[in-house]
């Protein structure tokens, strides 16, 4: 059952940006991701609602699915596989979107819904799982480059500090949304590899895998209302990104020392 978080004294805004959005945690903790985009957006919009407060809800390009259109306007309904192994993700926020605009229909709860492509930057978990992090601990580390699939399927990657002005914009627009609020740059995981071993100078190996099940093969948002709306846009390209975003990690596995069992722990490998 929905509770209200209680708050005491006056509440301007509420942000909801709370779920667990690594790929590895969508088989280690499915349910706890289900409960924080249901119960955890039903109790903070009740938050809102309470203290006529701005709520902002973090969503994400995930409920676009597997696209039939590229690039994906907020206009698209998506592709999702309701009951797949990333449904957990997916779904949550499918519904975390349907509250909130309930909310703002039924008790004229001020909304704002951002849909969110691939943040990436310094203080990332180097155990995370998204391929950003993966890539970098890896060259870093002398392991492996873990590519799944062929390679070919694509991403379109937001920094951290980008990412940030966008989400303060739209909370502070007063617009509804859903927003598409990432970079609209698209590059394909290889080519993502081959900027993080040029720019670690690392002579790791590119391992091939299986691609994971419903993995979605393309995704680059149409940012053309956020332009439009917000007068937003990212201003930090992938290459300085990910120099930001090596040196952090450097420093992080120099605290750890870099050898094996370090890479293993970093990586979440289990340790025999």
């Amino acid at each position: 059952m929905s509770e209200s978080v209680p708050v005491d004294g006056p509440v301007d805004a509420v942000l909801n940006l709370a779920s667990p959005a690594s790929p590895v945690d969508f088989s280690r903790i499915p349910l706890q991701i289900l409960r924080a985009g249901s119960l955890g957006t039903l109790n903070t919009v009740e938050l809102a609602r309470r203290h006529g407060a701005r709520y902002l809800l973090a969503s994400t390009s995930e409920v676009y699915g597997e696209p039939a259109v590229h690039p994906q306007p907020e206009s698209y309904w998506g592709n999702v596989n309701t009951i797949g192994p990333r449904a957990c993700y997916d779904e949550s926020k499918r519904f975390a979107e349907a509250a909130a605009s309930t909310f703002a229909r039924s008790f004229g709860v001020d909304v704002g819904i951002a849909r969110i492509f691939n943040t990436y930057g310094p203080r990332m978990r180097a155990d995370d799982g998204r391929v950003v992090s993966n890539f970098v601990v890896q060259a870093l580390c002398g392991e492996p480059i873990t590519v799944h699939g062929d390679g070919s399927q694509t991403r379109s990657f937001c920094y951290v500090t980008d990412q940030a002005a966008a989400l303060i914009a739209l909370l502070d627009s007063g617009e509804p949304g859903p927003m598409n609020l990432g970079n609209p740059d698209e590059f394909t995981v290889e080519e993502l590899a081959s900027m993080v071993l040029e720019l670690t100078g690392s002579d790791s190996p590119l391992e091939r895998r299986p691609l994971p099940e419903d993995d979605p093969t393309q995704r680059r948002p149409d940012t053309a209302l956020a332009r439009e709306r917000l007068g937003w846009e990212p201003v930090v390209p992938l290459r300085e990104g990910l120099v930001r975003t090596i040196e952090h990690f450097r420093r992080e596995l120099g605290r750890e020392g870099v050898d094996a069992t370090a890479a293993d722990a970093l990586l979440g490998v289990p340790t025999p």
